[in-house]
């Protein structure tokens, strides 16, 4: 069977259309949101940071249970808890210590950082959500229902507009391509992240990502670091969730050429 390379339109940065390109095959995959899931669940899991209280915490005393009977400083038969004791001058009987129940002692059941945390998932399958993320960016029924309006998708830009190094440029870009309303939206969505930096006077921010900017050098992505609503990734460290954040498909994603080339050669 035959098949029809699909095409695409590549804009340059001042929004004028150049040509017409056929898009990679990795675009023309089946959209699976199953795997989507899997390989989302999988990145998150992966920026978790291991936690655990100190291997020795509550046991660095020199409490210890003496429970036979002729032993120096032993409670049976005195009416007293049989509990491990701090150690004190003259054979007396200190403060419990080193159990989970007494002041000072260890945690039942503390966080233990080699719990595995991270949710593993074959290398196949992960290409395979990869192919079905891409394949997601150029459906426009979705685009539409995330970002609120039909958009003609996926925007192709010129190999020139990697260079860009400064915030107010990529802005000028996203003017031309008309869906530079989708920052003043993003930034309206705006709200604080939840926890405890909210009690701290420097709270961090988050906002909604409506737009994916994919390229192959490092300037761009400086560049965009700071736009609200957008999500700048490298082709080389791209993973699902930067395609599909939250498994929710519908981003307005920008490639440049380099990226594409770079895509067809690395899936």
């Amino acid at each position: 069977m035959m098949v029809i390379p699909m095409k695409a339109n590549v804009y340059s940065v001042e929004g004028k259309k150049l040509k017409t390109i056929d898009l990679p095959p990795q675009f023309d995959s089946k959209y699976r949101e199953d795997l989507i899931r899997r390989a989302v669940l999988s990145d998150e899991s992966a920026a978790y940071q291991p936690k655990g209280n100190y291997r020795f915490a509550g046991m660095e005393t020199s409490a210890k249970y003496r429970g036979r009977k002729e032993a120096y400083g032993s409670l049976k038969n005195k009416g007293q808890a049989m509990l491990p004791r701090t150690v004190v001058p003259g054979g007396g009987m200190g403060v419990v210590r080193r159990i989970p129940s007494s002041v000072k002692g260890r945690r039942a059941h503390p966080p233990k950082p080699e719990k595995k945390i991270i949710e593993l998932i074959n290398k196949k399958e992960y290409a395979k959500a990869l192919r079905s993320a891409l394949a997601s960016t150029m459906d426009k029924e979705m685009v539409a229902e995330l970002c609120g309006k039909e958009i003609e998708v996926p925007f192709i830009l010129e190999t020139g507009f990697e260079k860009i190094s400064k915030t107010k440029e990529i802005i000028k870009v996203l003017d031309a391509l008309k869906i530079s309303d989708l920052v003043a939206k993003a930034k309206n969505k705006r709200k604080k992240k939840t926890g405890v930096r909210k009690k701290r006077k420097k709270q961090i921010t988050k906002s909604p990502k409506y737009i994916i900017l994919v390229v192959s050098e490092q300037s761009a992505v400086k560049a965009a670091k700071n736009i609200p609503g957008l999500k700048s990734v490298l082709v080389k460290d791209m993973k699902v969730n930067d395609l599909v954040p939250g498994a929710k498909a519908g981003r307005v994603t920008i490639f440049t050429e380099n990226a594409l080339k770079e895509i067809s050669e690395k899936w």
